[in-house]
């Protein structure tokens, strides 16, 4: 895995197809573990259901890299990514952090984001609760 197949791996405008399950397989190992805020899978066909979930509740998705590092068998691709579900689009920046086996495919994916302000913060009355709550734990 180099830069350019990971920054590919983690491009996906808006109205593009989403990787196949081919190209999942060609950069994913058998044994991948895969966890984010919302979710936590154990193998291949547990990831690419999980993608496919995803793909299915949204009207469309969009995964854009910002910076990515790769230092051995470890790469960290900073990104944004944008849902759209009915109508409304959701904006997630975050961070995922990939080990690499010996054949440099992934065999352990975590992602890193905040979940509940881009979800919740912009529903009329609960987005101000939880900016509310948010602000309890920073003031």
């Amino acid at each position: 895995m180099d830069a350019d197949s990971l920054r590919a791996l983690f491009t996906k405008p808006y109205g593009a197809p989403a990787p196949s399950d081919a190209q999942w397989r060609a950069a994913y190992a058998d044994t991948v573990h895969f966890q984010d805020p919302t979710q936590e899978h154990h193998g291949i066909e547990a990831y690419l259901k999980a993608q496919e979930g995803l793909i299915k509740r949204c009207d469309d998705v969009m995964l854009r890299p910002e910076a990515l590092a790769i230092d051995g068998s470890t790469a960290f691709v900073e990104w944004e990514m944008g849902l759209k579900i009915k109508g409304i689009e959701f904006l997630y920046p975050g961070a995922t952090r990939l080990l690499l086996n010996g054949e440099g495919k992934i065999v352990d994916h975590r992602d890193y984001f905040d979940f509940v302000g881009p979800t919740f913060g912009p529903v009329p009355l609960l987005g101000g609760f939880v900016r509310w709550l948010y602000g309890r734990f920073v003031a």
